[in-house]
């Protein structure tokens, strides 16, 4: 947007036809008319790049939460068989982030946003609920898609029940009566308990704010003036930091200054002749010395300008180090707690008839598929197989006696005696482990066939001499558990970082032979077991244990179906706070680490995570891609970085702020 007084392009976009925008109708939902996913997808992009004026706008559908980064967009992936409030609910989330671009301008933002985490959390809440309400005035296809996508979000946060009021986000109650004040739109029944319970405290302190908004809403730096008024009257004003406006005026006063300090400069010609004729007769000394009072002018001064630039942009990033700093990185994760986590082992979570019962629950669902993928196994097991074929060096000066040449000996006795010595193997010293996500999102298909893979392919690498290790991960609860718990009774401490009890599981560990883990990997398919994922902390612990092996050649696998994902820890922390950890994670092993790190992303692209990675659209692609990629790495060399590591490497670790 061209200034901040100017109202967004939304209102003025041109997009698909509202009629096409609005929601499908409910007769076609009841008929259960099914709606092709891809056509979605493309009108959803078409649409959003219409309403934000960005013609180059990258838009990508992951089963994450909606977010947005400069020109890329990521909007949740709509499910399979959408009914017709699916269709609405993505069309919601894509025109959110759409009205997020046209209407919102991140330089205001900063200048006016509060210093405070409470204050802060109701001005962003505020500032969306300013963008979405421009673009449900202007567009009624736009505003019943966002009333959808609204119901949806509070549905999934589960607000209709808490025991008292501060278990309700203030913030999302002010963003709500907001939306109500600008577009006359009743609230989202889900979100009816949370407007109850905060309605009567906000009107009494706020409510002529509140009436006022309106006549601000087209301009965001009004908006952002009335938005701070309304926290003064919520008792927030402790949180609100400087005043951006006194900053505006010193800065004008100063450029005023300045400017009329140049025009009261002498401009005498003559004066000006005689300096010149001075500066002719003696030019070395004149220009050594003005090169002097120029270098000692920059250095009284060298930062003038960035600190004009700090000061207007308080949220700019830490300038990045230059190439081949010795700088080493920083991660800023932390965890609030670890005292509730675990790593467990199956037989630890539920006794042995039930395993039993599980396995064979497994061995059912894979009547169909084991076929399949112990063929794979077994052309895996064929191209690990040619290369154990014995390959021998002769002529060596020391090794095993070559009795073919032992002729020799009666033949030319003054000649030395022959050895040789067998070749070794690149992945006979070789150790794999297959890290597999246990969210939610991998319920059903998903970890019916990982557990298939992991278990045909441990078996099938045993054979061959290659030891293998099968971990999972998830969390204990959802939304928090115990972590959360304990933050609460803290008082809740601003910047808690992972707020969530992680489970790691040892279904078999590298040692173990695959007989005796067998029946682990039923553990799977229990009911409840599947909850959240966070990726970072998981793929450092597997990183860690391949660490402590002896093996000359380490190989990591990780199985997900998604970004990292803890509605827990995303509700209190920055948006990517776990996606940014696990790329912090990922750079480590890649780049200083002996193992060697591969990927495969069940519908999900993690390209752009991992060097070496491959996407699978559906999940029976899943066998075909692990045993491909592990072919792949054994007919390789091994990689410089295990070379150089040795058979026994020193451990170490990567930072994750006290993680063990």
């Amino acid at each position: 947007m061209g200034s901040t007084s100017t109202p967004c392009r939304s209102s003025g976009a041109t997009g698909p036809p509202i009629k096409e925008r609005s929601i499908v109708s409910s007769s076609n939902q009841a008929k259960g008319k099914e709606i092709a996913i891809e056509p979605l997808k493309k009108a959803v992009t078409t649409a959003m790049r219409a309403i934000s004026g960005d013609g180059e706008l990258e838009v990508m559908f992951a089963a994450d939460r909606p977010s947005l980064n400069g020109h890329k967009a990521r909007v949740p992936d709509p499910p399979r068989r959408p009914t017709a409030f699916d269709v609405a609910v993505t069309r919601g989330a894509g025109d959110a982030l759409a009205l997020r671009l046209a209407c919102h301008n991140e330089t205001v933002h900063r200048t006016f946003v509060p210093e405070g985490p409470r204050a802060k959390a109701v001005f962003d809440a505020m500032e969306q609920a300013r963008c979405e309400a421009l673009g449900a005035r202007a567009m009624p296809g736009v505003a019943g898609n966002l009333a959808a996508m609204l119901e949806e979000r509070y549905l999934r946060a589960n607000l209709q029940h808490f025991e008292n009021r501060e278990d309700a986000p203030l913030s999302e109650a002010v963003a709500l009566m907001v939306r109500e004040k600008l577009t006359g739109a009743p609230p989202p029944k889900s979100a009816q308990a949370l407007m109850e319970a905060w309605r009567d405290f906000i009107e009494e302190r706020a409510g002529a704010d509140l009436a006022g908004l309106a006549d601000a809403m087209s301009s965001q730096q009004a908006f952002a003036r009335a938005t701070r008024n309304l926290l003064v009257n919520l008792e927030m004003g402790d949180e609100l930091g400087g005043d951006p406006e006194q900053d505006e005026n010193q800065d004008g006063e100063q450029q005023e200054a300045e400017d009329s300090e140049a025009s009261a400069e002498p401009a005498d010609d003559a004066e000006a002749d005689q300096t010149a004729a001075r500066e002719r007769e003696v030019p070395g000394e004149d220009e050594e010395s003005s090169e002097g009072d120029a270098e000692s002018e920059m250095s009284d001064d060298p930062g003038d300008f960035d600190e004009e630039d700090d000061s207007r942009d308080p949220g700019e990033a830490k300038r990045p180090e230059l190439p081949f700093t010795n700088q080493p990185p920083v991660s800023d994760y932390k965890v609030f707690t670890t005292k509730f986590d675990e790593v467990t082992r199956p037989e630890d979570v539920c006794d042995g008839a039930e395993l039993d019962r599980l396995r064979g629950l497994l061995d059912k669902q894979l009547a169909n598929l084991a076929g399949v993928v112990a063929r794979l196994a077994n052309r895996l097991q064929r191209r690990l197989m040619a290369q154990q074929n014995r390959a021998w060096d002769f002529d060596i000066e020391e090794g095993i006696l070559d009795t073919a040449r032992i002729t020799r000996v009666v033949t030319d006795p003054l000649a030395p005696l022959a050895f040789k010595m067998e070749r070794d193997t690149d992945f006979r010293d070789t150790v794999v482990t297959l890290l597999i996500d246990n969210s939610g999102s991998m319920r059903g298909r998903p970890i019916t066939v990982a557990a298939a893979c992991a278990d045909i392919l441990a078996r099938t690498l045993e054979r061959c001499g290659v030891k293998v290790e099968i971990l999972g991960f998830t969390t204990k609860a959802w939304k928090g558990g115990q972590a959360r718990e304990a933050w609460l009774a803290a008082g809740k401490p601003a910047g808690p970082g992972r707020l969530n009890d992680l489970r790691h599981i040892v279904y078999k560990p590298a040692d173990a032979p695959w007989r005796r883990a067998r029946r682990n990997l039923g553990l799977m398919m229990r009911e409840g077991l599947l909850k959240e994922n966070i990726d970072g902390e998981a793929l450092d612990w597997a990183h860690q244990r391949l660490l402590a092996r002896s093996e000359n050649r380490r190989i990591l696998m990780m199985i997900s179906d998604g970004a990292p994902v803890d509605d827990s820890t995303l509700s209190v922390n920055p948006g990517n706070y776990l996606e940014r950890h696990l790329r912090y994670v990922i750079e480590e092993i890649e780049e200083r680490s002996p193992v060697e790190l591969i990927a495969i992303g069940i519908g999900h692209d993690v390209t752009r995570f991992y060097k070496r990675a491959v996407t699978i659209v559906d999940v029976e692609e899943l066998a075909g891609a692990m045993t491909d990629q592990l072919a792949a790495l054994f007919e390789e060399q091994p990689n410089q970085k295990a070379i150089r590591a040795g058979a026994k490497p020193r451990p170490r670790r990567i930072s994750t702020l006290g993680l063990t």
